[in-house]
């Protein structure tokens, strides 16, 4: 029989609840405090508590601070007379299950109490998957998986960071290009230089050509002083350079006379400044299809793609998941200063069924909200809001549909979804606003289509 412990200084809405839950086969304990009712709760060791907010001696705030430091299992439901916006925040923050207002509707609290105890239930038979002491390593520099098609990746990474190879990296929206950059970097030659990153969508054509190369005092309108570009602040590191397809032909001239001379000139400049930094570059998109277009030089491909990386999509190495669920899960709780750490089978395989367009990204930020929504330790599949989730791996059908339709679709729904709001669209997509209405523009996109 599941115990509850009742808290409040209201003797009519102690024995209410006391009536209710004792119908409802609950063994009920019910105090006027609530120093009386952690001294109550050390002894009996209740299942649920439910307590007021507002009391003498301790509030009911207090009230769940203490009982989270002395058992984090105890789930706890506050109710208050108050209806008040930063005592509910509060509760939430210091890890309450629910916020309950008075009048109590007692169907609502009859199914909280319910789905409370269920879920202290299911915390204690689902072990926990992650270590409680968080290792401290550099999340942002971490490559998770140990599917044979990221072990194929690991294996380029070895044999390029040993030299100043440059380094031509491909793979789908959130991926993880620029993790496999700053891998190649960190893990090899260049890992005592800096290492500098250039988004070529996020600075328009006349701005990425200074902020690249750098310029000289006088060289444009507002220039008031020498500027030293990326490739002079990279030294004897790296450079990446990601979105490298949205570089304009003009550009593409000039970077590929500093891969082939090793040196280059500031914007206004006379000077010739060495180049000693290794490129490496990424892109979504298929270049090779580019180069056949016109869109991207061939010669400049051939220059970039010394060594070629291929990263696979989240789709086809779904056995990493369980890995980087793991992973996510401890970055985000020590980020949010949460304590989810534990999945239910049933939620596993419901996020490997999903086929994440946005790849690790969308994984990431998906874990992210649900663990934002979530009550206690257990990863439930309600807050689990998986975009267009009914289009699973058992809708995918390789082949009927090319990648760039499917781009297409999802960013369709992330705009409608947000009611065109581009920058909540950017930010959900992993991209910036310039390339969001490149692709609006790519791919005709409109609020009425």
């Amino acid at each position: 029989m599941d115990k509850i412990l009742v808290i409040d200084d209201d003797d009519s809405i102690r024995q209410t609840l006391t009536n209710l839950l004792t119908r409802l086969n609950y063994k009920v304990l019910s105090v006027p405090d609530g120093k009386i009712g952690i001294k109550i709760a050390k002894e009996e060791h209740p299942d649920l508590v439910i307590s007021d907010v507002r009391m003498p001696q301790l509030s009911g705030l207090e009230v769940l601070e203490e009982l989270q430091k002395y058992d984090s299992q105890i789930r706890v439901i506050i109710i208050t007379a108050h209806d008040d916006m930063a005592a509910t925040v509060q509760a939430m923050q210091k890890g309450a299950y629910d916020f309950i207002e008075k009048p109590i509707e007692m169907e609502r609290l009859k199914v909280s109490i319910k789905r409370a105890l269920e879920n202290k239930r299911l915390s204690e038979k689902i072990e926990t998957i992650i270590s409680d002491n968080v290792i401290s390593y550099q999340y942002e520099n971490t490559i998770i998986g140990r599917s044979q098609l990221m072990r194929d990746v690991y294996k380029k990474i070895g044999q390029v960071s040993a030299n100043r190879v440059t380094v031509l990296i491909q793979g789908e929206s959130g991926t993880g290009k620029e993790l496999v950059a700053k891998s190649i970097h960190y893990s090899g030659v260049t890992k005592e230089h800096p290492f500098v990153a250039v988004n070529c969508t996020a600075i328009t054509e006349s701005l990425l050509e200074s902020e690249l190369f750098g310029h000289e005092k006088g060289a444009f309108t507002g220039s008031i002083k020498d500027k030293k570009g990326k490739f002079e602040l990279a030294g004897e590191g790296t450079i990446f350079l990601d979105e490298i397809s949205e570089m304009s032909p003009n550009l593409q001239v000039k970077l590929l006379r500093a891969l082939q001379e090793r040196e280059f000139e500031r914007v206004g400049g006379e000077n010739i400044i060495q180049m000693k930094a290794r490129i490496i570059t990424a892109t979504n998109k298929d270049l090779t299809a580019l180069v056949k277009q016109g869109k991207f030089r061939e010669d400049l491909y051939f220059r970039l793609k010394v060594v070629s990386i291929e990263l696979p999509p989240l789709r086809q190495r779904k056995d990493d998941i369980p890995l980087l669920v793991t992973h996510f899960l401890n970055k985000i709780n020590a980020d949010l200063h949460k304590s989810v750490n534990k999945v239910p089978a049933e939620v596993m395989e419901y996020l490997k069924s999903y086929d994440w367009v946005g790849n690790v990204r969308e994984l990431e930020n998906t874990l992210m909200q649900a663990i934002v929504l979530t009550s206690g330790d257990v990863l439930l599949k309600e807050n689990v809001l998986i975009r267009n989730a009914e289009k699973s791996t058992s809708d995918y059908k390789p082949g009927k549909v090319n990648l760039a339709e499917v781009e297409k679709r999802h960013i369709e729904y992330i705009l409608n979804e947000t009611k065109w709001n581009k920058q909540k669209s950017a930010a959900i997509l992993g991209i910036s606003i310039p390339t969001l209405y490149s692709k609006i523009e790519n791919y005709k996109l409109s609020p009425d289509k």
